[in-house]
């Protein structure tokens, strides 16, 4: 019989490469749940398999509905969730913080409790994030899973709450749920509320001639190692595949770290219009708090699986970059 898998979140940038993967690498049925609003740009490219129920279901759902979300698990019967919805802004979160825990906690619980009484033998990854360790003293580089959480902004502590959540439910209930905490992933479908995706946004609008040529940043001094988003769910595949235990708890990220500002450097030199762009500091953009180094140790997760990273980060810059100038070519560009 044909596996079926639940993508939660499939509009987003890593549901949607979630759902581009297992259509590729697999021969499964894919659930895909998303809010009845949620703008389908990023699976586009799926409508007609859509529309033609392919392997490609689309289920309407909001994490904080939980009888939504009980009948998305009724209908999807799955083999394998891929937890991945949430409010996933770190600078929104202070702003709506609020909105933010009722989402990625009390959401997290909605699943994993429809899963329970549903009766379900799903196995399950409940994506976290390397936000959870929050502000982490130099010594305790590269950051490892036991490292003390010290969270650094609301998202953070709802991915504390989201990743205790589903170690919880693996352990008092004997499911297969496994979290992750994916460090800096990021390429084509970033949403432009995170840095790197802003910044390649303004650099395509600055040689379209729509701004002026300047960047307008937030906090450059932090430290982030990257990963390509293409890369990260590949890795999520293998986490439901090689050998999945309940309860287990794995860090996950790239191999090039560098400061926000080199990866800036590196964007704008990719650029037509390199030679003219100025940076400046916006402080709407900065944080009230920041996890500033983000550094992970990843053995534990290649030795279970031997999962390493693929795609440099040149090659992850250049195709953000390339994905905001083609959707300014259709003029699918936000104001940001």
């Amino acid at each position: 019989m044909v596996k079926r898998a639940l993508i939660t979140g499939v509009t987003g940038m890593v549901g949607s490469h979630m759902l581009d993967f297992l259509i590729e690498h697999t021969d499964w049925d894919i659930y895909g749940m998303c809010r009845w609003r949620s703008p389908l740009d990023n699976i586009e490219h799926h409508l007609s398999r859509i529309n033609q129920k392919d392997r490609i279901h689309i289920l309407y759902g909001d994490l904080r509905d939980y009888l939504s979300i009980n009948d998305v698990v009724v209908k999807s019967q799955p083999d394998y969730v891929f937890h991945l919805a949430a409010q996933s802004f770190p600078r929104t979160s202070f702003d709506a913080p609020l909105d933010t825990f009722e989402t990625n906690i009390q959401g997290t619980a909605h699943v994993m409790e429809a899963l329970r009484l549903n009766g379900s033998k799903a196995i399950i990854h409940v994506c976290a994030s390397s936000e959870v360790f929050g502000r982490v003293p130099a010594d305790k580089l590269p950051i490892d899973e036991e490292c003390t959480f010290h969270p650094a902004s609301p998202y953070a502590i709802s991915k504390v709450g989201t990743d205790l959540i589903g170690r919880y439910y693996a352990e008092a209930f004997g499911m297969v749920a496994m979290t992750t905490r994916m460090f800096t992933h990021t390429g084509p479908r970033r949403g432009d509320v995170f840095a790197e995706s802003t910044f390649a946004k303004q650099i395509a609008m600055i040689e379209a001639g729509l701004i002026p040529p300047v960047v307008k940043t937030g906090n450059l001094k932090s430290l982030r190692t990257f990963a390509d988003v293409r890369d990260a769910v590949k890795a999520y595949y293998l986490l439901v595949t090689k050998n999945p235990i309940g309860g287990e708890y794995y860090n996950i990220g790239g191999t090039f770290t560098c400061g926000v500002d080199e990866m800036l450097d590196k964007l704008i030199s990719l650029s037509t219009a390199k030679d003219k762009i100025r940076v400046e500091t916006d402080p709407d953009r900065l944080r009230p708090i920041d996890a500033d180094l983000q550094v992970p140790n990843t053995k534990k997760f290649f030795d279970h699986t031997g999962w390493q990273p693929e795609i440099p980060f040149e090659q992850t810059m250049q195709d953000l970059l390339d994905y905001w100038r083609d959707r300014l070519r259709n003029r699918l560009y936000l104001t940001r």
